[in-house]
């Protein structure tokens, strides 16, 4: 299955933004190793990221047209607030997996609710850049 893969704002900063929370490996590092686990699981990654709120929405609209069988995402801070990436979630044609590396639960009071996960089929929180790879992991137990 092609899988897409989308990281919102802050993501590209991943390994010199906060690293207690996130770690020390950067985008390009994690993204490295859930392309080798895909290939061992039969799945082709394409990721992309982004400061805008708005690209987010229409890679999202447009992943099955594109040949995307799921979306796998972390929208940052959007996930708090960004009611238009919920509906792009909601509209969205293909399964998506939300993925936070932290746990947002035991975060700030403004974290610890995501008004997109409702929309997805499935929500990773708190297991750091492994959440990736449970997000692979999870597409064998949900059906488009």
């Amino acid at each position: 299955m092609k899988v897409l893969f989308l990281f919102g704002p802050n993501l590209s900063a991943l390994g010199r933004r906060d690293p207690e929370t996130y770690g020390r490996q950067t985008l390009e590092e994690i993204m490295s190793e859930v392309e080798g686990h895909a290939v061992d699981a039969g799945h082709e990654v394409t990721w992309r990221a982004t400061e805008h709120e708005g690209e987010l929405g229409k890679w999202l609209l447009a992943a099955q047209q594109d040949g995307f069988g799921a979306v796998v995402m972390n929208p940052g801070a959007l996930a708090h607030y960004s009611y238009a990436l919920r509906d792009a979630v909601e509209a969205c044609d293909v399964p998506v997996i939300e993925v936070h590396m932290s746990n947002i639960y035991a975060r700030e009071e403004f974290r610890r609710h995501s008004v997109i996960s409702g929309a997805c089929r499935v929500v990773v929180v708190g297991a750091g850049s492994s959440g990736y790879h449970l997000a692979l992991e999870a597409l064998r137990w949900i059906s488009p």
